[in-house]
């Protein structure tokens, strides 16, 4: 047992849950053998509490850090701006400057507002639009956070949550009389869009989404949503938490062709510092002024001032065609290796974001193996991956190689009557919400 599982196992004794967030838990990699923590990053390299040196193909800083690692002209930013200091009795001129940037790369868009993180940004995005609207219902498809307005879809009978990103996600602490406020759809699935308009007329405030994630909107999908909620005088918010500054500099509703109301931005945006922001249009973020929204955090320097130069590096240097180009480079090697390895693997995700599973076997357990396996050849990986600038094609090369050698023996295990789950180190990772003993 290494410094990182030793550490990780006294935080589970003094933090309810071991992590701040769901998606860094090593029971969602490779319980028992996952490092947990880390001692330095740069780039895509990431180095354990015990020296131990991989390349990191997972969600790099939960899709947070789309430059890399430690990226000298944004960190030097942040350097500047705590030497100037980084919290004052008066504002920061950044708070301006990148809201001035965010209006220029979407023209539909008149007014901004802060937060910290996407969950928080979110919430807020929820307040103003139910301000603005003064009606309370929210349509919501996509996973948008923890907060009480979004986990309210779970107070009524089954799981509504499970098929949109997680299971098990239990309401406890939300409000019983939030129930119905807050009604799920799925993507692509406009007849029940439509059912949920109709049955809630003039009650609906917004409706939530993200533009893409997994799949790509068909038959024109969400053009039908912008006109069915303009001709209802329903509000469209994009979450563009996850999708925004992947498919171009900005949010991926660009490149979709569908304008909302409202859009809300983090991760990619800030390349790993904490800074959300609420765009939309002029009458719409008005109501802001109507709610009380305010927080002494969302107005300190240092972290403005570093998506500030964020934004700019990301434009001034294309990386969104970048990334597309290292994720589909990324999702041809995994066909490839998986045909030559003669197993069958799902491809998909829009590139920057991609992912696969096994069609074989028990999917959860391959998993595990696959990460057990590649964390031995140095690789921080499973059967996820978020591009970056920082992923050469060196490395990429390398790591598809790796995947190959692992799918081997995956494919060895499975044709030859074996189970892949003798062949794992330690228990099989989780899937989705669960409670740590």
């Amino acid at each position: 047992m290494g410094k990182g599982q030793e550490l990780y196992n006294r935080a589970k004794e003094i933090i309810p849950g071991g992590t701040q967030l769901l998606s860094k838990r090593p029971e969602m990699f490779l319980p028992e053998y996952w490092p947990s923590y880390y001692s330095k990053a740069k780039g895509c390299e990431v180095w354990d509490m015990d020296g131990n040196h991989y390349y990191d193909m997972t969600m790099m800083g939960v899709g947070a850090n789309v430059l890399g690692y430690a990226y000298d002209p944004v960190d030097d930013a942040a350097r500047e701006a705590i030497a100037n200091g980084g919290m004052c009795s008066l504002n920061a001129p950044e708070e301006v400057e990148l809201a001035e940037l965010l209006l220029e790369l979407h023209p539909w868009a008149g007014k901004v507002r802060y937060a910290k993180a996407g969950g928080e940004a979110m919430a807020m995005a929820t307040r103003i639009a139910r301000a603005s609207a003064k009606k309370d219902i929210v349509l919501v498809c996509g996973y948008h956070g923890w907060h009480d307005w979004y986990l309210a879809a779970n107070l009524v009978k089954g799981d509504p949550l499970a098929g949109v990103h997680l299971q098990g996600l239990d309401p406890t602490g939300v409000p019983r009389d939030l129930a119905g406020s807050n009604l799920i759809f799925h993507y692509n699935d406009l007849d029940a869009f439509k059912k949920l308009v109709d049955e809630n007329q003039g009650k609906i405030a917004a409706v939530i989404m993200e533009p893409i994630r997994n799949d790509y909107p068909e038959n024109g999908f969400l053009h039908e949503i912008r006109r069915i909620t303009k001709e209802n005088g329903i509000l469209l918010v994009f979450d563009e938490v996850s999708s925004g500054f992947r498919m171009c500099p900005g949010g991926s509703h660009k490149v979709l062709g569908v304008e909302p109301d409202i859009a809300v931005f983090a991760k990619a945006m800030t390349n790993g510092y904490p800074v959300a922001a609420v765009i939309g249009r002029d009458e719409v973020m008005s109501a802001a002024q109507d709610t009380f929204i305010s927080s002494t955090f969302w107005t300190e320097r240092i972290a403005l001032a570093a998506t500030v130069k964020a934004v700019r590096e990301y434009c001034a240097k294309n990386v969104h065609e970048y990334q597309m180009t290292i994720g589909k480079r990324v999702q041809d090697g995994w066909a490839a290796q998986a045909e030559k390895a003669g197993i069958h693997i799902h491809v998909g995700g829009i590139y920057p974001l991609s992912h696969f599973s096994f069609e074989e076997g028990d999917a959860l357990v391959c998993k595990t193996y696959f990460t057990q396996e590649m964390l031995k050849k140095g690789y921080l990986a499973y059967t996820g991956f978020y591009s970056s600038l920082a992923h050469t094609e060196e490395i990429v090369d390398g790591y598809l190689a790796a995947c190959g050698e692992v799918f081997a023996k995956i494919a060895d295990i499975l044709h030859n009557g074996g189970n892949v789950a003798d062949h794992l180190d330690g228990p099989v990772c989780h899937a989705g919400f669960q409670r740590l003993n």
